[in-house]
Formats: C-alpha cells, sequence, structure tokens
C-alpha cells in the first residue's frame, strides 16, 4: 500500500469496489488495516439541512487510490 494515513482521502474504484453504493466515492481514511482501509463516505442531507451521520465503509487494497489529504475529519475535536 503507498504510504496511506489516518486522514488520507482515496476514491473507491468504480469497477473493483465490493460495493456498488460505494463505486466511485471519495472516502476519509479513519484506521490503515493489514488488508486495506476503513473510513467513511459523508452523506449530503436534505431540505438544506446537514446528513444524519456518516456511512462507514472497508476497502481492501487495491480497490482504492489516495487523492489527497482531509483537512477535517468527522468526530475528532477539530471537526466538532
Amino acid at each position: 500500500m503507498t504510504n496511506i494515513q489516518v486522514g488520507d482521502i482515496v476514491q473507491l474504484d468504480p469497477v473493483t469496489t465490493t460495493n456498488p453504493a460505494f463505486a466511485g466515492c471519495l472516502m476519509v481514511v479513519t484506521e490503515v488495516k493489514e488488508w486495506g482501509v476503513q473510513g467513511y463516505v459523508q452523506p449530503l442531507g436534505e431540505g438544506g439541512k446537514p446528513g444524519r451521520g456518516q456511512a462507514y465503509y472497508r476497502a481492501v487494497t487495491g480497490t482504492f487510490e489516495r487523492c489527497g489529504t482531509a483537512v477535517w475529519i468527522v468526530g475528532t475535536e477539530e471537526a466538532s
């Protein structure tokens, strides 16, 4: 794995991602594992209201690419 760290943003491969609902999504990495990464996708809200929580996902190595680094990570003091 290419030096993925907590706080990195990865894009989930639209072809090899196992859950089609996450295909092509940008995900904030919250944990790096031996088998890949775990993180969340921030869903949109409705009617101008914020979304309810995060959609968490586990992506195995080879099904995502690093895109950058998040400025805010939901659930940390800096993002509160």
